[in-house]
């Protein structure tokens, strides 16, 4: 069923955070800051277009890019079901620092291929792996009720290094072309720093055996090391094709990455030129982005209690379209204003989905392999929307691109919300049903008397 939260109750004092729940959260921190602190990221598209590159081999690397992504989260997730997800960020931090130095040796085509690979298989390493680590690492400790601060404070520092970071990157290419790719290496390589100091409670065979109540009622063993990770996977599987719940939220986070991944990677660049806003100026505009962003990952309570958590991803979701279609109608300021607030939106809506998609997640589930699946889902619906946007851009149909995101999100929430209230109205006859079973017999009981 879906949680609800109490609308009137006062929310009850959290737990203090213990030694060891205090160290995980502050590791992560720094992990998720620096793992993620791509400085690429503001200049790529118009580096990519001075090495030579068209944009229909630019978007076509991207839409090749997700659908790698898709076919490496498969693994992945069982992967770190299986040897640990410290284990496994540890392995996607040593890949994402190999991917950071491909084009440094070759930036050509084939260079940012391999590149772009090397990031999906890194990313597809920590997507899930990562918060699974913390969601269990805190539970464990009984610090669960932190989870939600800790994941949206460690998103909202990511971005506030990147608030930091990203307006040197032109001067430090003026000095050194290829430092923005550089300067990313060295900061995967301080991620895994982080991974390695990490402790190692929170492991999922430990989650499992702790909390996860077996046939019996009994606390479930550890798992043996035999070949588990196909169970794993059926297990997966089974949990989503068994819990609506659990398919409807992951369905729902769809609009919310793809419209934020598309806009604030994809399409950020191509915006900004099309309005008349020099390369020069893009890394100020980001970063402005990226402050909104980070204020709204930081303080995601701050949209209150009125709404549910679902309600509240598909008003956000409906937000991020609605400035995408008003970027078609204003000028240079309008549009950074509008993207700023696209940020912010996203920034709000990312922590509250993470948490909805783990609350929902099944107790004694492969979390990670879980979590992978969503990932997998939301990467699948980039890989098509990449190459849409290669198309409209080579057609110089940049507004219409805009104008068809806005209304596909519409009618996907649309859908959504019809597939939940049917959902909710089936659950409420089904109630009524079991609730007049039991008082039958006494019925009969007294007319027979």
């Amino acid at each position: 069923m879906s949680p609800r939260l109490p609308r009137s109750a006062a929310r009850p004092a959290a737990t203090p955070l213990t030694g060891t729940a205090r160290r995980v959260i502050r590791l992560n921190y720094g992990f998720q800051l620096l793992f993620n602190l791509l400085w690429w990221m503001p200049v790529f598209y118009a580096y990519q277009k001075d090495a030579g590159l068209s944009d229909g081999q630019i978007f076509g690397i991207q839409s090749i890019y997700y659908v790698a992504f898709c076919l490496f989260e498969i693994p992945t997730g069982l992967i770190a079901d299986r040897i640990g997800t410290r284990n496994c960020l540890r392995a996607g931090a040593v890949v994402m620092t190999a991917a950071n130095l491909a084009p440094v040796v070759s930036s050509s085509y084939s260079g940012f291929l391999v590149h772009f690979l090397a990031i999906a298989a890194g990313r597809s390493l920590t997507s899930g792996a990562a918060s699974a680590y913390l969601y269990d690492g805190l539970r464990a400790e009984g610090c669960e009720e932190h989870y939600l601060k800790a994941e949206g404070t460690a998103r909202a520092l990511g971005l506030a290094a990147k608030i930091l970071c990203w307006p040197l990157v032109g001067p430090l290419m003026a000095f050194v072309h290829p430092a923005p790719y550089l300067l990313s290496a060295l900061s995967a390589a301080g991620s895994l720093i982080c991974v390695i100091a990490l402790p190692r409670s929170a492991t999922p065979s430990k989650a499992r055996a702790t909390t996860s109540p077996g046939r019996a009622g009994k606390p479930r063993a550890p798992r043996g090391g035999r070949g588990t990770s196909l169970g794993d996977a059926k297990a997966a599987l089974r949990c989503v094709v068994s819990s609506p719940w659990l398919a409807l939220v992951m369905v729902q986070g769809v609009a919310v990455f793809t419209l934020s991944r598309i806009c604030q990677v994809n399409l950020f660049q191509p915006i900004l030129l099309d309005h008349g806003i020099g390369e020069s100026a893009h890394g100020g505009v980001l970063a402005a982005m990226t402050v909104a962003e980070a204020i709204g990952s930081a303080r995601p309570q701050w949209l209150g209690r009125r709404l549910t958590p679902v309600a509240w991803v598909s008003v956000l979701s409906l937000v991020l379209a609605g400035t995408l279609a008003g970027i078609t109608l204003g000028g240079p300021w309008t549009v950074v204003a509008l993207l700023c607030v696209f940020a912010a939106a996203a920034g709000f809506a990312y922590p509250i989905q993470r948490k909805l998609v783990n609350d929902a997640v099944p107790a004694g589930a492969p979390r990670a392999t879980l979590l992978s699946v969503e990932s997998i889902v939301d990467r699948a619906v980039c890989a098509l929307a990449a190459v849409a946007v290669g198309a409209y851009l080579s057609a110089g149909h940049l507004d219409a691109l805009l104008w068809h995101s806005a209304l596909a999100t519409a009618v996907l929430l649309g859908a959504f919300q019809l597939v939940l209230r049917s959902t909710k109205m089936r659950r409420g006859a089904e109630g009524m049903t079991q609730e007049a079973k039991p008082s039958a017999p006494d019925s009969h009981r007294k007319a027979a008397v």
